[in-house]
């Protein structure tokens, strides 16, 4: 049945497509789904996506052009993947549900970040543009917050002036000489040469601590 609104609930922390992208001989990006590996959590993500969706609008089906509004509730302040990352994770698996046709029908969408340490989901309401419209502004709040402020990624910190690089060279002498290059792709910190284990044809390092958390 045709419809102009859905929304769908998905819970668990919400996860970036381009983290688990792995390249064949020929350089081409796959998507492994039964390697039984890290890699494969995108792909059982995606597909619970659908699963998710397909249950909670089992008699709707929007053909026309959209408006989304989708609310992401993190489970950490500081350690999650970029909000704007993880819209293509999300609609790639709402429209593999049928719940749409084609990503390309929203036209206008809205991202809020929340976090929720017991429960963190995503939230995502369509609205279909033949019956709704969007409005919205931003106002200056009467009482001021504590601005949330955000540090420079671990591996960029020595490009963002005088006192970042201070740190970056602080942090650096505190590290042992056997410590690599390479910064685990899931906590950003840096791995030692003895503790990472290689992926994606030597791209992605991923410490071992964080690895044996996956399975």
């Amino acid at each position: 049945m045709s419809n102009t609104y859905a929304k769908v609930i998905i819970k668990g922390s919400p996860i970036s497509k381009s983290n688990f992208k792995l390249f064949n001989k020929n350089g081409r990006a796959i998507l492994p789904y039964n390697s039984g590996k890290y890699y494969d959590r995108y792909a059982l993500y995606e597909e619970e996506i659908a699963y998710q969706c397909r249950i909670q609008n089992s008699s709707t089906f929007l053909t026309e052009s959209l408006i989304a509004v989708l609310k992401v509730y993190y489970k950490s302040i500081k350690r999650h993947p970029d909000t704007n990352n993880i819209t293509k994770s999300i609609f790639d698996g709402i429209e593999k549900s049928g719940l749409i046709v084609n990503d390309a029908q929203v036209t206008r969408l809205i991202i809020e970040e929340f976090y929720d340490s017991v429960n963190p989901r995503f939230e995502l309401e369509l609205f279909g543009e033949s019956t709704y419209a969007m409005k919205y502004s931003i106002v200056e709040k009467k009482e001021k917050q504590q601005p949330i402020n955000y540090d420079p990624p671990s591996n960029k910190k020595n490009t963002f002036g005088t006192k970042a690089t201070k740190i970056t060279k602080a942090k650096s002498e505190s590290i042992t000489k056997n410590t690599s290059k390479f910064i685990c792709e899931i906590c950003k910190k840096p791995v030692s040469k003895d503790d990472y284990i290689s992926a994606n044809k030597g791209k992605t390092s991923i410490c071992k601590s964080c690895f044996k958390k996956l399975f």
